[in-house]
């Protein structure tokens, strides 16, 4: 099958997709399947990975090769699926409990060496499979299943994990908005190394509207901010606040008091090496800002595969064993 005739249809399967009613999975399924038509990869290429949690019943639910793989593994599995074929379009979708506890390992090799794969991060912030425990991202002092007077851990924020990790591609994104997880995810699709999506997404059993403050209609654009490259880091819903460096802290302002017009605004730049900037905005959180949405960090740096293949090249013409007939005949050989 040509990709050019490949639609979203295609990737969507008939057997019942199992997730409660109401679940932000099903708007994170739709929108990938919306967006690898776009990618101009055959589908035959596609392979979907994920670990243990509500959000790694994905692969069953995709019409792609796939791998439901161990709790905490989607990581090393996607890894290996990719070096093994770099030609393939690996999708990694993975929990915040399956991506950063048992798999935080994993995790923070795969961004370092920059294989060049997908991971998408179902952020409910709760183990949802497992009937609502707290889980890495949980906010401190939460009460849970097994934080009944609430947690007193300091939970993990997964832009500032992929920053620390050295990450070249980090992007955020919510469950609720459609059109900003097609953008998001066609950009992460076009990276060239390992694309990190947190999406914050809704539990509606263990954790619902955890994520309201930012989401709901009547405060998402103060909020909010949605980041593009190249334009100025303006949100509010007539644009009318945006972000400003002050000694070397970001500060909100709104234009047209104190002497701030848009000119002052910060742009956006994604592909800088620095990581500095991109690592505050992924920091940012209510009430002093407004939580940072869009690709915040698009760095082009060298990929894993690529360079892996150059040295398996490389070592086969100074070597006159090419292969493990040439090994196994080499040296001294035993005859009976």
């Amino acid at each position: 099958m040509e990709h050019s005739q490949v639609t979203a249809k295609d990737y969507k399967v008939t057997n019942p997709v199992k997730w409660c009613a109401g679940c932000g999975n099903f708007s994170i399924l739709s929108a990938i399947q919306d967006v690898l038509p776009e990618t101009g990869i055959e589908k035959e290429k596609v392979v979907s990975i994920s670990g243990i949690g509500c959000s790694s019943r994905f692969p069953y639910y995709m019409n792609t090769y796939g791998f439901h793989s161990l709790h905490g593994r989607a990581s090393a599995i996607a890894s290996g699926v990719k070096l093994a074929n770099p030609k393939l379009s690996v999708w990694q979708v993975t929990g915040d409990g399956d991506s950063m506890a048992i798999g935080g390992n994993h995790f923070i090799h795969l961004v370092r060496r920059n294989i060049n794969i997908n991971v998408v991060i179902f952020n409910n912030k709760i183990y949802g499979l497992t009937k609502g425990q707290y889980s890495p991202t949980t906010p401190k002092g939460s009460i849970t299943k097994t934080s009944p007077d609430g947690t007193i851990e300091n939970p993990f924020n997964p832009g500032e994990l992929t920053m620390g990790s050295q990450g070249t591609f980090f992007a955020r994104m919510v469950d609720t908005n459609p059109k900003m997880m097609r953008k998001v995810l066609k950009e992460a699709a076009d990276h060239k190394g390992t694309s990190i999506v947190e999406v914050l997404q809704n539990c509606v059993i263990f954790s619902n509207k955890i994520h309201q403050e930012i989401t709901g209609k009547d405060v998402r654009y103060d909020n909010q901010i949605f980041l593009e490259h190249g334009k100025p880091m303006l949100f509010g819903k007539e644009k009318e606040k945006g972000l400003i460096l002050d000694n070397n802290r970001l500060k909100v302002v709104k234009i047209g008091e104190n002497g701030i017009t848009g000119d002052d605004i910060l742009i956006h730049d994604t592909k800088t090496d620095c990581p500095n900037v991109h690592f505050m905005l992924s920091r940012m959180t209510l009430p002093e800002y407004p939580v940072a949405m869009g690709v915040i960090r698009a760095y082009d740096c060298t990929v894993y595969e690529t360079l892996l293949n150059d040295q398996i090249i490389q070592a086969k013409e100074n070597s006159d064993i090419k292969n493990v007939d040439d090994l196994l005949n080499s040296g001294d050989v035993f005859k009976i």
